[in-house]
């Protein structure tokens, strides 16, 4: 949670008033420890809290600097805009303002980089942006990179945070999942490398679809990962869940996961994998 402000502190005794200065927007409150953090040294650990180890979402900006060797990041420009195909209420207001706010297009951003110098096509989902949900645009930018990968002859990375699909798109926002998997399959029959990494949360249409379906699947420390939520699942079946459901270590015991993999380490241990994988 963002501490967007904080008052300034005002001493009124007949004499000027005083004030402190403390920045606006500079500090950050852990969800889980509830300790406040000094934004720029968040970000210098790699958006992880130094407290308790949570992990805070990251902007497709921040995750691509963390992964991508600098200056090396060219997105793939595919001029395709987001539609209300099935005109639904104030879904092309709230796309607008979205905009504007992240200064992003869409809830993935696409391109080619390197990792150390290993030349890599990498999908980065964006939480910011519908909660990364997957409509149209989101799926034509993730098969057009995988179809990118299997023409380059290169491995893919996708790093996955999503609530589902897009219901405000309908029946066309589910018809990607069947697209993007369709895709998933044509590049492993290519022999090509895909890794997918799971962060917090990777939920619905996407975990249904290209999320689970890569060769090599890892996960950031305490990540949801599911179909449906709890709360749900949990009113469906009218049973009570086992401790830490969904969860990234639990996904990993039950083998759903291969590795759990810390910021600090993800891209060291992403260019292990693709040398070992050449």
């Amino acid at each position: 949670m963002v501490i967007d402000k904080i008052k300034k502190r005002n001493v009124d005794n007949g004499q000027v008033k005083s004030k402190v200065d403390i920045p606006i927007g500079k500090w950050v409150k852990c969800d889980k420890c509830k300790e406040i953090l000094y934004k720029e040294n968040l970000h210098k650990n790699f958006g992880v809290c130094p407290k308790c180890n949570n992990n805070f979402r990251l902007s497709s900006r921040r995750r691509i600097e963390q992964i991508i060797d600098e200056g090396t990041f060219k997105e793939f420009n595919l001029k395709i805009e987001t539609t209300n195909p099935i005109n639904f209420p104030g879904y092309k207001e709230k796309l607008k303002a979205l905009k504007a706010k992240t200064n992003i297009d869409e809830a993935v951003k696409c391109g080619i980089g390197e990792i150390n110098s290993e030349k890599v096509v990498i999908c980065v989902m964006d939480g910011n942006f519908v909660m990364g949900s997957m409509g149209s645009v989101v799926g034509e930018k993730i098969t057009y990179s995988i179809e990118k990968a299997i023409k380059l002859k290169l491995p893919i990375i996708i790093f996955c945070v999503s609530g589902g699909a897009r219901m405000q798109e309908g029946i066309i926002s589910l018809m990607q999942m069947a697209k993007t998997s369709a895709a998933v399959a044509k590049l492993h029959k290519a022999g090509n490398l895909y890794i997918s990494v799971l962060t917090d949360p990777t939920y619905g249409g996407v975990t249904a679809s290209f999320a689970m379906l890569g060769d090599i699947i890892l996960a950031e420390p305490g990540a949801r990962i599911g179909f449906a939520g709890p709360s749900v699942i949990k009113q469906t079946i009218s049973q009570e869940l086992p401790e830490g459901f969904q969860t990234a270590e639990f996904m990993l015991e039950k083998g759903f996961v291969d590795k759990i993999v810390e910021r600090k380490e993800m891209k060291d241990i992403l260019y292990k994998l693709i040398l070992l994988n050449k």
